[in-house]
């Protein structure tokens, strides 16, 4: 059974990304004037844009460049830039480390503080901590990202001085050698600005599921035998709360993406989100095709992970 249910994932995540790489290659062609021009500029003249043609294969049948496409990919090459003079691959992998120890450290922040004030909320469900709890939760969520890390900047940077406004730091000392302290200093104010709304939607998910817990009658019966508190909430309700929160996360990848682009043009930070807004405003779509695969492909990676991980945790999703 369990051998069935991961081949079904597997299947769907396979359909998935296929479905994925079409979307965005007909997409691509659907760009007023074709990929040509939207490379060179709707001013290009019909002899550059005859040669572009020629270059990247766009003078064959729309069919073949489909196969072309796909072979492409296999092979890892996603294209030139012809707005940063660099193939779109190497381009990427220069910011990708960046997003991605920025987008795991605002995970991490995320989750554990979900956790800590979901238990809260869940404990104290329907009375006034767990009734402001989610009232914070609600402010906290509809505040858009990017005001979140302009208010940061403005308290944290330029009033009390704490952390740099932006930029990425980890310059190199005398001796060579990468500092990581500065690295991560740079690193706190986006990291936080990511992790706030993502720390109000989950725990707001989580404090529902704990709620749900505190309500089952062997917690009931826990209760009426002495049990402290304390173990009640770690050893019961946080193990049976925290399953459908694998889930949750692995749907919200999308989001945390989102939330990087906007955090990561705010804070002039070198990360893919910053690189796509980039690229948006020169109009490169090679680049922009790329890095909407790629989170594209990383959403289905997650969502299969949360689903795997989710099933070896409660037997119950296997027979599901």
């Amino acid at each position: 059974m369990m051998r069935r249910m991961i081949l079904n994932r597997l299947g769907t995540s396979v359909l998935s990304l296929f479905l994925l790489v079409t979307i965005v290659f007909f997409l691509i062609h659907a760009t007023p004037g074709g990929p040509a021009y939207s490379i060179l500029g709707m001013h290009a003249t019909p002899e550059a844009v005859a040669a572009l043609n020629k270059q990247m294969g766009l003078d064959h049948p729309l069919w073949q460049q489909y196969g072309i496409w796909w072979a492409h990919l296999f092979e890892g090459n996603l294209g030139y830039s012809f707005t940063q003079h660099a193939p779109v691959a190497s381009l990427m992998g220069s910011y990708l480390a960046n997003s991605i120890i920025l987008y795991v450290l605002a995970t991490v922040i995320a989750v554990l503080f979900s956790v800590l004030i979901g238990m809260f909320q869940g404990y104290w469900a329907e009375r006034t901590p767990g009734v402001l709890i989610g009232a914070g939760q609600i402010i906290v969520y509809s505040i858009p990202t990017f005001f979140i890390g302009v208010m940061l900047i403005l308290f944290f940077a330029i009033y009390v001085s704490w952390f740099p406004p932006g930029g990425i730091g980890g310059d190199q000392s005398a001796g060579g050698v990468l500092n990581i302290g500065s690295y991560f200093h740079h690193m706190v104010l986006p990291a936080i600005t990511i992790a706030l709304p993502l720390t109000a939607g989950l725990s707001r998910y989580f404090g529902h599921q704990a709620r749900s817990e505190y309500r089952l009658d062997y917690v009931r019966t826990a209760r009426a035998r002495g049990v402290p508190p304390l173990r009640i909430a770690v050893n019961h309700v946080l193990r049976n709360a925290i399953r459908p929160l694998v889930t949750v996360i692995g749907m919200m990848i999308p989001g945390i993406f989102v939330g990087g682009i906007l955090t990561e043009s705010v804070f002039n930070y070198p990360g893919l989100g910053w690189l796509l807004w980039r690229s948006a405003l020169e109009q490169d779509y090679p680049t922009l095709s790329a890095i909407v695969l790629l989170i594209g492909v990383l959403t289905i990676l997650g969502n299969l992970a949360a689903d795997l991980t989710n099933s070896i945790l409660d037997v119950r999703v296997r027979y599901e």
